[in-house]
């Protein structure tokens, strides 16, 4: 790589890297991962840079190379082993003091998702992308990403709200 063409890629790393390890923490829900996942889509972002440099819409490139890292990580079955002694839902007294549970809950919930539904909520609500921008990261139709996106909400409103569930199941059933 030439030398403006590795100082492009070193500020556009060094602007978008707290938002790329955000995206990719919400999308496993465990640090260390997504550090893994990171550096994984860094690296192929670096091999690739002149290529991504000439597109269009860059973030939105190195999106999809990250939500694609993530999702051929799950792919593996190394994936499902959790290392370390405290259960991922594990919270202490001192974290609730703190607001942390409500983030716990919702990682715990967003764990919980199918992958694709996980996707893109994280992309829509946690990354502020629109309907057709999270389609093209995923390479998928807008109507696709509306209804995994209808039925992620439903499913996280369900985890996050108890109650909801029964109201929600009662007005199903008639009662």
């Amino acid at each position: 790589m030439r030398a403006d063409q590795e100082r492009e890629y070193t500020e556009y790393v060094a602007g978008r890297l707290p938002r790329l390890h955000r995206t990719a923490y919400m999308l496993c829900g465990d640090a260390h991962r997504a550090d893994d996942i990171v550096q994984a889509t860094l690296t192929a972002l670096y091999v690739n840079w002149k290529r991504v440099a000439a597109a269009d819409n860059v973030d939105a490139y190195v999106q999809s190379i990250l939500v694609r890292r993530y999702l051929d990580e799950r792919r593996l079955r190394w994936s499902r082993v959790r290392l370390g002694g405290v259960p991922a839902h594990a919270v202490s007294t001192a974290a609730a003091e703190h607001g942390i549970v409500e983030r716990d809950a919702l990682v715990t919930a967003l764990r919980a998702l199918p992958k694709g539904q996980r996707a893109v909520i994280v992309l829509r609500y946690f990354d502020d992308l629109s309907v057709e921008a999270t389609a093209e990261v995923l390479g998928c139709s807008a109507g696709n990403v509306k209804s995994q996106c209808s039925r992620g909400l439903a499913a996280l409103r369900d985890a996050l709200n108890p109650a909801h569930v029964g109201t929600t199941q009662g007005s199903r059933d008639g009662s």
